[in-house]
């Protein structure tokens, strides 16, 4: 497996690394732990996880494995978040710096580890201020308790302010954003994706099959049924059928998608995620899978190598829509200066 740099750190992860929202909810701890075998045996070093999969017990069955597994375990990146609930009370969840101090050291406890190589902020707190989570997250890492911080679901303007607040305060700035980011979910490169570009932060991006929609499993003219997870629950989030399928740009990006497939006689999914691990910014993909069959079809994506013409294919089919202004036509026009 290719490997890339951690953000602008000197820390070297693999071009794919596993989520494990799954672990503890739809894959029980055997199928949990295969997945990590053959996670390992393929090359791969970037897992990420977060206190409120499963309230701990994605962390958990991960620290069992590691504990299993020293030898793989001292080669894996430990990447964990927190900021969602994980209790009952008003301060179990947030950015505060008494949530976050008892959030990191219960996922180190979970995880087994004395230090997350990588800590993100699982979302935006609007109630903490920023200066007081920087300097919570400071802390740790003068302790030794995490490594590298980064943030997961910040808009543009929020990524910039962590950035330059940082900076402004001589602490360890974020080295890593998680947005969702895919074919059918482009929108974050009008804001996020330069964002993270001017300030040197690496993208690792959840949901890169778009909830199963890549993997062109999904008919026209039929609503899903089955064990997926569609089939299980056809409203289920923002990859909800009806809401998905409304949209005739979901079909152009599966046509597309589907005829690259045919000329490289790999599944649809491999050429979502070849396309992807070649966007600016790239750190890290995210893979989350149900079982050990969906994540090695999905790992063989880095035997595939895209075209100049095949990448210019897919980029016109799923670009994203935008009013003239300031994301569209005219306003890009009003950026660019030639001479």
């Amino acid at each position: 497996m290719k490997k890339r740099l951690l953000g602008r750190t000197g820390t070297v992860v693999s071009e794919v690394a596993l989520g494990t929202m799954t672990f503890g909810m739809e894959a029980d701890e055997a199928e949990s732990h295969a997945m990590l075998d053959a996670f390992a045996a393929a090359g791969g070093t970037l897992i990420d996880t977060a206190d409120v999969y499963s309230r701990g017990v994605s962390e958990s069955i991960i620290g069992r494995w590691l504990a299993a597994n020293p030898d793989q375990a001292e080669v894996m990146v430990i990447a964990s978040k927190s900021r969602f609930p994980m209790g009952e009370d008003a301060n179990d969840l947030g950015s505060s710096r008494r949530h976050l101090r008892r959030a990191i050291e219960a996922s180190r406890q979970r995880l087994g580890v004395d230090c997350l190589d990588l800590f993100q902020l699982h979302a935006w707190d609007p109630l903490t201020p920023l200066e007081e989570t920087l300097s919570a997250i400071d802390d740790e890492i003068r302790a030794g308790r995490i490594g590298y911080w980064g943030v997961s679901n910040f808009t543009g303007w929020q990524l910039t302010k962590a950035v330059h607040l940082a900076a402004a305060r001589g602490m360890d700035a974020p080295v890593t954003i998680q947005p969702q980011y895919s074919l059918l979910s482009r929108e974050i490169e009008f804001e996020i994706v330069p964002a993270a570009l001017d300030a040197g932060v690496g993208l690792l991006p959840w949901g890169p099959l778009a909830g199963g929609w890549l993997t062109a499993k999904y008919r026209r003219d039929a609503a899903p049924t089955g064990a997926t997870r569609l089939g299980e629950n056809p409203d289920r989030g923002m990859e909800a059928y009806a809401r998905r399928s409304a949209d005739e740009r979901t079909w152009a990006v599966l046509d597309a998608l589907q005829a690259i497939a045919d000329e490289h006689a790999a599944p649809p999914a491999s050429i979502a995620l070849a396309w992807l691990q070649g966007r600016p910014g790239m750190t890290s993909v995210i893979l989350g899978a149900r079982t050990v069959a969906q994540l090695e079809q999905n790992l063989a994506a880095g035997a595939v190598e895209l075209t100049a013409e095949q990448t210019a294919r897919l980029d016109a089919a799923s670009a994203p829509a935008a009013p003239d202004y300031p994301y569209g036509e005219l306003g890009v026009e009003q950026r660019v200066r030639r001479f």
